[in-house]
């Protein structure tokens, strides 16, 4: 057995109990994938980041990102989880307010703010690119809740997300998803999940999300905060200039129907340059027996 130090934060998250939480292995040297995709199965958490040391010119660090079920080339809350890491728990020290995560999706700039809030990260999403509208096979919950001038649409940034708006957000807030269905949708079309979104004024947020992945992809039916598909409604909204907010700023409200209440700051510069953010908690800090 090797003892790996080991944290799991709360991602998105003003306090504690809230955000998405996230499992952190610091060292991962000799954990072959087996191992990683073993030991994110038995946490059981939505996602769980192995650091390793980087092999890429002009990376800080490396990071793989697990679910329960298989190994994501990238993931919002896990990036800005693992970018805390570095700066907290591995002592990198951020050049110009900035690191570059390496990940299976490549290099990500990432940037480290301290303001009167507390540290907040922000992480540069990879681009986000429109593969397919789909007219039909929706599952029917989705279906019925659907703006008829919105199409169902899926959406790549690394992970591939069908993204469905809502004509109401009071319709995402109370929306009973049929796991069943989405489990065998998404996974008919190679997606990671559905992502479910409406606007919402209301907290100082202007948009509700839910994001449904109980497929094969990975194996969580409802994530209680996602930063990949927040990155890409923000996209989309913007390729349909659409965008909610003032000057490409907004935030997104995601989580409270599991009792999270996370909280998604998004910049938006183009529709091919989204930054995700926000706040991160440690909740434990210890060590893990693993082989």
């Amino acid at each position: 057995m090797s003892i790996r130090r080991y944290l799991q934060l709360d991602v998105f998250a003003d306090t504690r109990g809230s955000g998405n939480p996230l499992g952190v292995v610091l060292d991962s040297d000799g954990l072959d994938t087996a191992s990683m995709q073993a030991l994110a199965a038995w946490l059981n958490l939505s996602e769980t980041v192995f650091f390793l040391p980087p092999d890429a010119a002009g990376a800080d660090y490396h990071v793989r990102i697990f679910t329960p079920g298989s190994e994501l080339p990238f993931a919002g809350h896990p990036s800005v989880g693992a970018a805390w890491a570095a700066v907290e728990c591995l002592g990198l020290q951020p050049r110009d307010g900035g690191l570059v995560q390496q990940c299976a999706a490549g290099l990500l700039p990432v940037r480290v703010q301290d303001d009167g809030r507390g540290r907040r990260i922000a992480l540069r999403s990879p681009a986000a690119r429109r593969i397919a509208a789909v007219p039909g096979d929706v599952p029917a919950a989705l279906q019925a809740i659907a703006d008829p001038h919105c199409p169902v649409e899926l959406w790549n940034n690394g992970p591939s997300w069908w993204l469905v708006e809502a004509t109401e957000a009071a319709q995402v807030r109370s929306l009973q998803p049929d796991f069943a269905a989405i489990a065998a949708w998404t996974d008919a079309t190679g997606a990671t999940g559905v992502a479910v979104y409406a606007r919402e004024d209301r907290d100082g947020h202007a948009l509700v999300v839910r994001a449904f992945c109980p497929g094969d992809a990975a194996n969580v039916p409802e994530d209680p905060v996602t930063g990949s598909a927040n990155a890409l409604i923000a996209a989309r909204l913007a390729d349909a200039g659409r965008l909610p907010g003032r000057d490409g700023r907004y935030l997104a409200s995601q989580g409270r129907e599991l009792g999270r209440d996370g909280r998604v700051e998004l910049l938006v510069r183009a529709v091919d340059e989204v930054w995700i953010g926000g706040a991160v908690q440690p909740v434990i800090r210890g060590s893990v027996d693993w082989p």
